[in-house]
């Protein structure tokens, strides 16, 4: 198992476009949580040399924050190795989708940072922020 964030920094208007799902593009929450999705499912083909790993479940939330936006993101895998780097690349694409959607809106926004908030199994074994 492991759990990865990533904020996004957005205006107070934009932050009450988004959450009230209010935005000409759509339905950004729900885009992002797909992306994320997505995302964790293709890591192996983004970050060299990450060998693909079965994965069992990802849960994305994306929540509101005083500065904006968080997606987290938590992987589960029954592989031998751990699921970090697909938590981290899906909350970091999360991110990214919701700054698409809004980037007509707010080229402000920001993203960051992006982290890893806890790991279990593996060689490694736990790891907490």
């Amino acid at each position: 198992v492991a759990s990865a964030a990533a904020d996004v920094t957005i205006s107070a208007s934009i932050k009450e476009q988004l959450f009230a799902g209010d935005l000409p593009k759509g339905d950004a929450l729900g885009v992002a949580r797909v992306a994320a999705i997505m995302a964790a499912k293709k890591t192996s083909s983004l970050v060299p040399l990450c060998h693909p790993i079965p994965i069992d479940a990802i849960d994305v939330a994306i929540t509101e924050t005083a500065e904006g936006a968080s997606v987290e993101v938590t992987a589960r895998t029954s592989a031998k190795t751990g699921i970090e780097m697909e938590a981290m690349t899906a909350a970091a694409i999360g991110a990214v989708t919701l700054y698409d959607m809004i980037k007509g809106l707010d080229r402000g926004a920001e993203i960051g940072p992006i982290r890893l908030l806890h790991k279990s199994g593996g060689k490694t074994g736990e790891w907490n922020r």
